[in-house]
């Protein structure tokens, strides 16, 4: 039997580190990628993290296949505050100089929140199990945003009468979404008269990010896809990759699964 349901995950601070950034700042992601996301759900039911170099955690070759969407909440057009903490690593394994101490510089995203969808199977048990732990609040292990330090919480467990979407007309996606060409195309163009009151109109925006989808089978990095977030109308005409569908909720919002 197959659900769809949503909570709204939340943290005080997180830090989700992107790989290609470096010295002397450690840079994070802005948005909730899914294999983050599928590291706390794999703490939610009690699944094992990376254990051993070369191989995939528990967690993520149990729950790889599940269909999720990402939206974010809270947010001042798609982006989250952020700061820069300095700490000192002193464990002596950090660092190969003398005294062992390394002075890290990182940046962290401030009160981030997102509403999670997850479309499950409850046929099957690691699915079933994450259901009734969402739905209960319940984690078998303390779910974290990137960082032990960074505890989340969720709230507002929802369930969805759902559909597939298919557009016939002006549409908006409520969740970030994998495009695969210019989004300028698919905009509805907007003309002013004027006698329209500016401030009076909604501030439109649109956010980028090249964000995590999976894991190399081989080289255990992370496969990428060009996500973006808008509030932007889209036409009917614009063109979405076919594998990641739209879902047309019963609340009449329209998100993307990938």
């Amino acid at each position: 039997m197959r659900k769809l349901i949503s909570i709204d995950i939340k943290a005080d601070f997180g830090m989700l580190k992107n790989p290609d950034t470096n010295e002397p700042v450690y840079l994070t992601f802005n948005m909730l990628h899914k294999p983050a996301l599928l590291g706390i759900f794999g703490a939610i039911i009690g699944l094992k993290g990376f254990q051993k170099k070369g191989e995939l955690p528990e967690y993520y070759d149990k729950l790889k296949n599940l269909k999720i969407g990402i939206q974010p909440l809270n947010h001042e057009n798609g982006n989250y505050s952020k700061t820069i903490i300095k700490y000192n690593n002193t464990t002596g394994f950090a660092s190969e100089e003398k005294g062992g101490n390394l002075i890290i510089d990182e940046q962290t995203l401030i009160a981030p929140a997102f509403r999670c969808y997850v479309l499950l199977n409850l046929d099957n048990e690691n699915q079933k199990k994450l259901y009734n732990n969402l739905k209960d609040n319940k984690a078998e292990y303390l779910p974290y945003l990137g960082k032990n330090e960074f505890s989340v919480w969720w709230e507002n467990f929802n369930n969805y009468d759902f559909g597939e979407f298919s557009a016939e007309g002006i549409f908006k996606i409520s969740s970030i979404f994998i495009k695969e060409e210019s989004l300028k195309k698919g905009i509805k163009k907007i003309y002013f008269t004027p006698k329209m009151n500016f401030q009076s109109q909604n501030k439109f925006f649109s956010y980028f990010e090249n964000l995590p989808v999976s894991y190399h089978k081989k080289l255990f990095q992370y496969e990428y896809k060009n996500f973006t977030f808008t509030n932007w109308d889209l036409k009917n005409d614009f063109k979405l990759p076919e594998n990641y569908p739209l879902i047309k909720l019963s609340t009449n919002e329209i998100i993307q699964v990938f």
